[in-house]
């Protein structure tokens, strides 16, 4: 298909394109995760990396394996292949996890809902089996999934083997691949924080089994504005945590991994994150479905479609940068009916020196059906009498 492009000129302010490292000659940063094995700080709106250190390199993650677990529970809620209360039947098999468990015995039926406070509460590995189970019927078909899911989003240094990051030779992922799993999961289905930011809270309530969920991840009690998202721990790995962070327009994900302490990781979270709090703001520019444009469709019952967004737009800045201006490009598809409702019809990018900063497709926001030969001819006509045809005139193929 041909395509035509639309320049448009607009103030804002602008920071580098998406994925682009910040802070690597920057001297504060120099100070950073000075005593972790690797680390990452992004923010989630853009994908900006504001800082990087040994981020592609691959270490175990161990329970921070639960953010694509979540991920892909989340993804089966969302398109209703599953409900937060349908019930779960603990495996034998899920019931004999070692580690981090909330004790479940075989047979025993809970709610997905209870099955996720499991495990973005208290990081329960017999709760990660039993989902696994649930949904795909085995875990190493979950885990297939997995793995799946990891090359969909381009992890390069990942690994799955299993639900729950119990130690298993070559079950990897790096600071880098975790910040984009827990993006993923922010992004498309950012209720997750309401498991994941709760401190405590109690399973079998009101039974003689009553089980109290604390959170691994302490710093939701002592750091403004956390609401998650998942810790790991084994003698192999040591110690990493997945975090994330909003204030005001801003949310941030912090990773480290290989921490000696979990003294040293939280304090390294936090350096990272008051970093980029402190440095970097935010300013969102289109909502996700914000109309952009209007695309013609030819040989449709109408005339054009609206073209839509297909994700939040938002600019990442400093602090101290002053406005610049930034090219607004539209490239669209030269379009033929039928077009359907969330086609993609177009891109949308801000440019700046001729460099991408944000990119989103444009999708139909609607459907157009094809037109008959009637609906086509009609239309001709009362244009070459000089009348503008009626929008909503929409005569179809019977209707002669």
């Amino acid at each position: 298909m041909c395509k035509k492009a639309v320049a448009i000129m607009l103030s804002s302010l602008l920071l580098l394109s998406p994925h682009q490292a910040l802070g690597e000659e920057d001297e504060e940063s120099q100070t950073l995760a000075e005593e972790t094995g690797s680390a990452l700080l992004m923010e989630v709106d853009t994908g900006n990396v504001l800082y990087q250190k040994d981020e592609h390199n691959p270490l175990p993650p161990a329970s921070m394996t639960k953010i694509m677990t979540m991920l892909l529970i989340m993804d089966d809620v969302a398109n209703e292949e599953i409900s937060l209360d349908e019930t779960v039947t603990t495996s034998e098999r899920a019931a004999s996890m070692g580690g981090s468990q909330i004790f479940l015995e075989t047979g025993e039926e809970m709610t997905v809902r209870e099955m996720l406070k499991a495990i973005a509460i208290a990081s329960g590995n017999d709760a990660s089996v039993a989902m696994a189970e649930h949904i795909s019927g085995s875990e190493e078909t979950f885990v297939e999934r997995m793995n799946e899911k990891a090359e969909e989003l381009g992890l390069e240094d990942t690994t799955f083997h299993n639900s729950n990051g119990l130690p298993a030779d070559g079950h990897e992922s790096s600071a880098y691949d975790l910040s984009v799993m827990a993006r993923e999961l922010l992004q498309k289905h950012e209720e997750i924080t309401s498991f994941t930011g709760v401190y405590d809270d109690y399973l079998r309530q009101g039974t003689d089994d009553e089980f109290w969920l604390v959170n691994t991840n302490r710093l939701l009690k002592f750091f403004d504005g956390m609401d998650g998202l998942k810790t790991g721990f084994t003698d192999e790995s040591k110690y990493g945590l997945t975090a994330t962070a909003k204030r005001d327009d801003m949310r941030l994900v912090a990773v480290v991994m290989g921490s000696e302490t979990p003294k040293t990781r939280n304090a390294d979270i936090s350096e990272l994150l008051n970093y980029g709090f402190a440095n970097y703001r935010v300013e969102p520019m289109f909502e996700e479905g914000a109309a952009v444009t209007s695309v013609p469709v030819e040989k449709g019952v109408q005339d054009a479609v609206v073209g839509r967004l297909d994700d939040k737009v938002s600019m990442l800045y400093g602090k101290q940068d002053s406005s610049d201006d930034i090219t607004e490009n539209i490239e669209l598809e030269s379009l033929q009916a039928p077009v359907e409702e969330g086609e993609v019809i177009g891109t949308f990018q801000l440019l700046h020196d001729g460099d991408t900063v944000i990119e989103s497709n444009i999708i139909a926001g609607e459907t157009v059906e094809s037109a008959s030969w009637w609906h086509l001819f009609k239309r001709s006509t009362l244009r070459i009498i000089g009348v503008e045809p009626d929008p909503e005139d929409t005569i179809s193929d019977g209707e002669n």
